[in-house]
């Protein structure tokens, strides 16, 4: 077998641990920005669904409750604007990460097959094609990629890092192409209730799709929206064909949500109040944290979505890490998402409101 380090590409976040004893050593103490990881307490109606189903001796099922497929298809409807879903069209997935990085090995992908991704990108896209021995393709326009060979699109809007939206008529046009091409689309849509400047839009909005959901899924996450990183709480939604047979490879590994996150992930889904509060902390968070970092010489480019500032002071992205840590602030330097990000950093506006008014003083 391949050792690790000739399949897969350097862990990064180990590059930036010297950056982060040095922002630790501040007399004031690290203000992390470097990981969107949620800070603010999980709601008491969630926390009570998980107690409540906490004496669960069985097995869960792979494909999650009834309860639980209502919930996922009722939500997707309401919020999507995807009509006409059924439990063939939902399943559960033990975190996005998780499905992001094993889901070209799941396809039965292989040599010879190709996976797409934006050229700007969350890592574990690269990670995934790599583990299934397919070929890594980046793009800057999706239909403009070679379609010979290519099995997997994968879309990401709102984009991490650089929080770009795309519109309506774009994700029409790579709908339109993918199926022309018999290409599969995931579309990665775990930012999509944290839009700022722009309203993000579903790969299965029927202004996207027309109506049906064949060749298409969409990807979605518990853990920015309702502070759920740590139940590691997802789904996919889309072409029940896809679906049916991933839930069956599932089946055989045994990739179940423990039950007790099934219940509060039906509780999350079915509460929007909680949804709208968190919003309200990340809006004053992030407009706190642009407003300095504009002060301060910085370019924010694209930031119309998700839960980071991609900024730019026009040099090398570790020079601006190094210059921040002095300065007890930690960020993501660009070139973690691909080459195309050496002269940008991403700042996460997910620390508590402490710490990001700390930040903010010490830019000012």
């Amino acid at each position: 077998m391949p050792a690790v380090s000739a399949r897969l590409p350097v862990f990064p976040w180990d590059r930036l641990e010297p950056y982060k004893a040095t922002a630790t050593a501040h007399p004031d103490g690290i203000v992390d920005l470097s990981v969107g990881t949620p800070v603010d307490p999980v709601p008491e109606r969630i926390r009570s669904a998980l107690a409540a189903a906490s004496d669960s001796p069985g097995y869960p099922t792979v494909w999650g409750t009834p309860q639980l497929r209502d919930a996922i298809t009722g939500w997707a409807g309401r919020r999507l604007g995807a009509d006409g879903l059924g439990h063939a069209n939902v399943l559960p997935v033990v975190g996005s990460k998780e499905l992001v990085a094993w889901l070209p090995t799941q396809l039965g992908l292989g040599s010879g097959d190709r996976v797409a991704y934006p050229r700007l990108a969350y890592p574990t896209y690269e990670v995934g094609a790599r583990l299934a021995g397919t070929e890594p393709i980046v793009y800057d326009d999706p239909v403009a990629v070679e379609p010979a060979g290519l099995k997997l699109l994968w879309l990401n809007s709102p984009s991490n890092p650089t929080g770009r939206v795309l519109a309506k008529d774009e994700l029409r046009a790579v709908v339109a192409w993918a199926r022309e091409h018999g290409v599969l689309v995931f579309s990665d849509e775990c930012y999509l209730e944290l839009g700022w400047d722009s309203e993000p839009v579903s790969v299965l909005h029927p202004d996207v799709c027309g109506g049906s959901y064949d060749g298409i899924v969409a990807v979605h996450s518990l853990s920015k929206r309702s502070n759920l990183a740590g139940y590691r709480a997802a789904f996919l939604v889309g072409d029940a064909a896809v679906l049916g047979e991933l839930l069956q490879i599932r089946k055989h590994g045994g990739m179940m949500i423990p039950a007790p996150v099934q219940a509060a992930t039906v509780a999350a889904l079915g509460d929007d109040a909680h949804v709208a509060e968190q919003r309200a902390r990340y809006a004053a968070r992030r407009t706190a944290l642009r407003t300095a970092l504009e002060g301060n010489g910085f370019r924010i480019e694209h930031s119309e979505a998700s839960l980071y500032l991609w900024a730019t002071r026009d040099e090398p992205c570790w020079d601006t890490v190094g210059d921040l840590s002095k300065r007890g602030i930690l960020v993501a330097p660009g070139d973690f998402y691909g080459a195309a990000g050496e002269r940008f950093v991403r700042v996460a506006f997910t620390a508590t409101d402490e710490r990001v008014a700390e930040a903010v003083r010490r830019l000012t």
